[in-house]
């Protein structure tokens, strides 16, 4: 199977930062994530403060269901998620080869995790009538095709979940302030392209929004 998009799974020092690419047209802070930094993405420490559970709760999928995660990375939490619902048929899409060749490692590590790597470029993305998508500290780098690809994926009355660093949080990880939203920053954002905020809530070191994709 094969797709397009653009995204990406940010999770790095404040230093960390990638090059610019005029596909990321509108994005907060438009760069690739560096894939030598991709251990970063795979610290557990991150589970103290954003834990798998959590996501698993916000979004809620079916049983059963097809969920996306959009902007894997490393497949840090399409792996835990997969671990926790391993009913779950979950695409761990990405635009970095190198990212996806370390989810592809860890599945032949495990299996018989029902994850499928899906290597992506913005603007061509099939319809893949997906219960549900969450995006994990992608949204401050995601441009605004991207977020038009995340309709494409997604059944009409589908969850998304956008869970992001917030700019109004100082903490020890992460990027920059300044190139990250506030949650009310986030929700202007995605309501301008024809999502429906369901409910915000504020974590640890991130926000989260619950939406749908107005038809």
């Amino acid at each position: 199977m094969e797709g397009k998009t653009e995204s990406l799974h940010t999770e790095h020092k404040r230093d960390g930062h990638g090059h610019h690419h005029h596909e990321r047209h509108g994005a907060k802070q438009p760069e690739r994530f560096d894939p030598a930094k991709a251990a970063l993405l795979d610290d557990p420490e991150r589970f103290s403060y954003l834990p798998p559970a959590k996501i698993l709760s916000l979004l809620n999928p079916p049983q059963n269901g097809m969920v996306v995660d959009f902007g894997t990375g490393t497949g840090t939490y399409a792996h835990e998620l997969a671990k926790l619902r391993p009913d779950l048929n979950i695409i761990a899409i990405d635009e970095q080869e190198e990212m996806l060749d370390r989810v592809k490692e860890k599945l032949e590590k495990n299996p018989g995790l029902k994850i499928t790597p899906l290597l992506t470029k913005t603007g061509t993305l099939p319809k893949l009538d997906a219960d549900g998508v969450f995006a994990v500290n992608v949204l401050h780098e995601l441009g605004d095709e991207a977020l038009q690809d995340i309709k494409k994926i997604i059944k009409q009355e589908g969850k998304i979940l956008f869970i992001d660093w917030s700019s109004e949080i100082d903490r020890p990880v992460g990027p920059p302030l300044d190139h990250v939203y506030s949650v009310k920053e986030a929700a202007a954002r995605v309501k301008r392209f024809g999502f429906s905020v369901q409910k915000e809530e504020k974590l640890q070191y991130h926000y989260a929004l619950i939406c749908l994709a107005k038809s």
